[in-house]
């Protein structure tokens, strides 16, 4: 499968690229993204065919079908980082909440968080090919709490990469920052950036397309890629997910194969979405997408008026903090599947000229076609947490805002999928405000007040975290992430 780019070609950059070109150098012409030329077709006959697979050999057959030129052995050892997760035959349980809502609990990795579905087997991939090509990679994150601890966590020790993470002080929870700051492996480096996530998002991206930065690390015969789901090599990952979620219902008797669903996902950077519409659009039966936003609602502005504004909008803190995002990447893959390139091109344009681009009537119909949305504020997050709690069901705050979208998006009683993309652990001080009222709690009297209320224990990779050493101490300007990172190199 070939990979063409989403605002055309400048003539500098090959028109099509391989898989493994797509995730080693993520930006396309004109700082645009790569995406699939085409979409393998997973019809009923390949559902079918994988009710009894586990996950892994599911991974596999979409990996097969999206003909991917990576080494049979290189996937091999990459899907096998599964094995580590909670419980190895089943990596991400889908559990019914209530009659029609069933949440895909997609946080039972190293790190606690969702990203671990993407990234830990693409950390084992990325490393191999830059092996095999006997290159070295610096691989730029920037991180609203949860892409950081894991790329940092799939990255560390390997072999020709080195990695630098940016994240906002104050941005994340406190288990999401020591997670970063103690890590002490010597290809890693952690930068606090005094700003919130789009400033380095922002930064990120400028460095992935400045030919000055490029030339600085060519002198020093390094190449440049990213973590972020700017890159292609995350996304493929992510469209499994959903099919073995639907593939769960159909297994647990709650569906009949070929019924349609929703699908309902807490958004930010828009690379979970992005992964259940290219699923949707292989074949899985999808009613609709529900995005789920909290109060930097964006994402719900685009999909109930066709306009994306950020003239008047700041990003406002949240108990919700990964999502704390307002300008989301990969929306522009789906406008550019389904309005071509050109058109692409000059929605992107516009929004970085102007701050500001609308869909025409026809453009907005087929956005409200494949997608509904819905914000929820921190108030309504943490009554959604204690009503799910008094019904047995614990969860973090980015799952709470689904519960919103699902009550107020839904046309048809379809069962829907709720995708739950971290831990309770990474989000303890809501949570335990939540259901006891408890305020300005550190996280580790948070963790020990929701193990109490809840009858569990904390995990240990959690607990043992605020025993470890800080020693990445970095604290800057967005100004001079340059030139920290170069420091670095």
């Amino acid at each position: 499968m070939n990979f063409i780019e989403t605002r055309g070609n400048d003539g500098q950059h090959p028109e099509q690229v391989s898989f493994s070109e797509a995730i080693l150098t993520p930006i396309a012409s004109y700082g645009g993204l790569y995406s699939p030329q085409s979409l393998p077709e997973l019809n009923e006959a390949f559902l079918n065919a994988h009710l009894s697979a586990d996950y892994k050999t599911l991974a596999r057959s979409m990996l097969d079908a999206f003909d991917v030129d990576i080494d049979n052995p290189i996937i091999d050892r990459a899907l096998e980082l599964y094995d580590g997760f909670d419980d190895p035959s089943n990596p991400v349980p889908v559990v019914r909440v209530s009659e029609d809502l069933y949440v895909s609990e997609l946080y039972h990795g190293p790190t606690r968080a969702f990203k671990d579905m993407a990234l830990q087997p693409f950390g084992i991939v990325l490393s191999s090919i830059a092996q095999n090509r006997n290159e070295n990679y610096l691989i730029l994150t920037a991180t609203s709490g949860d892409t950081g601890p894991a790329a940092l966590e799939t990255f560390k020790n390997r072999a020709n990469v080195r990695v630098a993470c940016m994240y906002p002080i104050g941005g994340t929870s406190d288990v999401q920052r020591l997670q970063m700051v103690t890590e002490d492996a010597s290809n890693l480096k952690v930068i606090g950036v005094k700003g919130d996530f789009d400033d380095t998002q922002n930064a990120l991206k400028r460095l992935l397309a400045s030919k000055s930065f490029k030339q600085t690390l060519k002198e020093k015969h390094i190449h440049l890629s990213a973590a972020n789901s700017v890159n292609f090599g995350r996304i493929i990952f992510q469209t499994i997910y959903h099919v073995h979620s639907y593939l769960e219902l159909v297994r647990q008797n709650a569906i009949a194969m070929g019924e349609k669903v929703y699908l309902d996902v807490p958004s930010g950077n828009f690379g979970n979405a992005l992964g259940g519409y290219y699923a949707m659009k292989m074949g899985l039966p999808v009613e609709k997408i529900l995005i789920a936003s909290n109060r930097n609602n964006i994402l719900t502005q685009l999909i109930r008026t066709g306009v994306y504004d950020l003239r008047t909008m700041e990003v406002v803190p949240t108990t919700s903090p990964a999502m704390d995002i307002l300008i989301s990447s990969n929306i522009e893959r789906v406008l550019f599947d389904l309005f071509g390139a050109e058109r692409t091109k000059a929605l992107m344009q516009k929004l970085e000229t102007d701050q500001c681009y609308e869909l025409t009537a026809k453009e907005h119909q087929q956005i409200q076609s494949i997608f509904a949305a819905d914000f929820c504020d921190d108030q309504q997050g943490k009554k959604y947490i204690k009503d799910a709690f008094a019904q047995g069901y614990l969860m973090d705050p980015h799952t709470a805002t689904c519960f919103k979208a699902y009550e107020t998006c839904r046309e048809k009683p379809l069962k829907t999928i709720v995708y739950s993309t971290a831990e309770w652990t990474k989000f303890s001080p809501v949570i335990a405000n939540a259901l006891t009222g408890e305020v300005d709690s550190h996280d580790i009297d948070a963790l020990k007040t929701i193990a109490q209320e809840a009858g569990i224990e904390i995990p240990g990779m959690i607990s043992e975290l605020f025993d470890k050493e800080v020693t990445q101490t970095s604290v800057i300007e967005k100004e001079n992430i340059e030139r920290e990172i170069l420091a670095f190199l």
